[in-house]
C-alpha cells in the first residue's frame, strides 16, 4: 500500500521527521514511535473542526521543520534520540463512525505489534476508544492502565442516539475489557457534566477521577504521584490520552467544548513530561484541537509542545535507564549535565 499522507492539506510530517506507511510495517522497522493522524470529528457534540487538528499539530512551530528539537530541560532531542516516524493520516470518514473507529484500531494495533509506541493526533475524543483498544489488542486486555487528561469524563452511554462519540469512548473501553475501570485515572475534570447516573456507573467501575477542586486543594503533583501508583500496579504499560480542553480556555481556546477553570499550559506540559519520564508509556493520543476556533494558533502550538514533551520524556527515560543516570529538574541549565 502506498502511503496515504494527510487527509486534509499537504502531506507534511510532524516537524519534518521521516515518513512511513502504517500499512507497511517494514517501512518503520526499528522505530521507537510512529505518529498517526486521526482526522475524525464525526463524534463531536458541539463545535466541529478537529478533523483539521492533525495537520495543525504537525506544522505549528516557529522553528525549522528539520526533524530535530533539543529539549532545554531534559537535554535530549526527542526527534533524534528516538527513531520517530510519521505514518500520515488514517483515512477516516466523519459520516461513518463505525468504519472509522474500526480502521483506526487496525492501524494502531499494526503499529503497536512492531514494538513501536503509537502516538495518535486527533481528531475528537472518539478516537481514544480504538487507540487504547489497539494497544490492548497487542499487550493484552486489561493489561494497560489509562491516564486521561480532560475537562470531561467521556463516560456517557448513548449520546444523540449513538454508542460512538466523543462523550463515550471511556465507557466503551471499560465495557470492552480493553482497560480496567480500577486502572482508569482521570485528571482535570470540572464543570457540569456528566449527570449523577453516569457518576454512579463510574463509581461502580472503581474509576478514579481528580476533579479540579481536589487538584486545587491537594496540588497537581501530589495527585499525579498518587495516580502513578495505581497506574503502574498490576499493569504492563500506561496509555496517555490528552484532551486539550483539560486546559483553561484562556490557554487552549481552539477546542469544541471549552470549560473554564482548567489547568494552565505549563501544568499540562509538566504533567506530560513527568508521565513520559517516570512511567512505561505504551501509547499516546492528543485530541480535540479545533483550528477553526483557535486564535493565533495558541492551541495548536500548545498541542505541538505536548507531543514534544512526551517524546523528550521518553527519550530521557531511556537514556537514564541505559546510563544509570537520573534527570534532576532542579539543577541549573548551564552546569554541563
Amino acid at each position: 500500500m502506498t502511503r496515504y499522507g494527510a487527509q486534509f492539506g499537504p502531506d507534511i510530517t510532524f516537524l519534518g521527521v521521516p515518513p512511513c506507511d502504517w500499512a507497511d510495517p517494514t517501512s518503520y522497522t526499528g522505530a521507537d514511535v510512529v505518529i498517526l493522524g486521526a482526522p475524525f470529528d464525526g463524534g463531536t457534540s458541539h463545535r466541529p473542526g478537529t478533523r483539521f487538528g492533525p495537520q495543525y499539530i504537525r506544522q505549528s512551530c516557529y522553528l525549522p521543520h528539520d526533524g530535530s528539537r533539543p529539549s532545554l530541560a531534559l537535554r535530549v532531542d526527542g526527534l533524534r534520540d528516538l527513531t520517530v516516524l510519521d505514518a500520515g493520516d488514517v483515512e477516516m470518514f466523519s459520516g461513518d463512525a463505525a468504519r472509522s473507529v474500526r480502521d483506526l484500531q487496525q492501524a494502531v494495533h499494526t503499529v503497536a505489534a512492531t514494538g513501536a509506541i503509537p502516538l495518535v493526533l486527533g481528531g475528537d475524543h472518539t478516537i481514544a476508544w480504538p487507540d487504547a483498544a489497539g494497544v490492548a489488542q497487542h499487550l493484552g486486555q486489561g493489561r494497560i492502565s489509562m491516564l486521561h487528561f480532560d475537562a470531561h469524563a467521556d463516560t456517557g452511554n448513548i449520546e444523540f442516539g449513538s454508542l460512538i462519540g466523543h462523550g463515550q469512548p471511556m465507557r466503551r473501553l471499560i465495557e470492552s475489557g480493553a482497560v480496567r475501570g480500577d486502572r482508569f485515572l482521570q485528571i482535570g475534570l470540572r464543570g457540569y457534566w456528566p449527570p449523577p447516573d453516569t457518576l454512579t456507573w463510574m463509581a461502580q467501575q472503581r474509576m478514579r477521577s481528580y476533579e479540579m477542586s481536589e487538584i486545587g486543594v491537594r496540588g497537581l503533583n501530589q495527585c499525579l504521584s498518587e495516580a502513578f501508583e495505581t497506574a503502574t500496579n498490576d499493569c504492563d504499560g500506561v496509555f496517555l490520552s490528552v484532551d486539550i480542553d483539560v486546559c483553561d480556555p484562556g490557554h487552549a481556546p481552539g477546542t469544541g467544548t471549552p470549560e473554564p477553570g482548567g489547568l494552565t499550559a505549563r501544568e499540562l506540559l509538566d504533567s506530560v513530561r513527568r508521565i513520559a519520564y517516570e512511567l512505561p508509556v505504551v501509547g499516546i493520543d492528543l485530541v480535540e484541537v479545533s483550528p477553526p476556533y483557535d486564535h493565533a494558533e495558541i492551541t495548536s502550538f500548545l498541542a505541538n509542545r505536548v507531543v514534544l514533551e512526551a517524546l523528550s520524556g521518553i527519550a530521557r527515560r531511556r537514556r537514564d535507564q541505559q546510563d544509570g543516570t537520573t534527570w534532576d529538574p532542579s539543577r541549573p541549565l548551564l552546569d554541563g549535565r
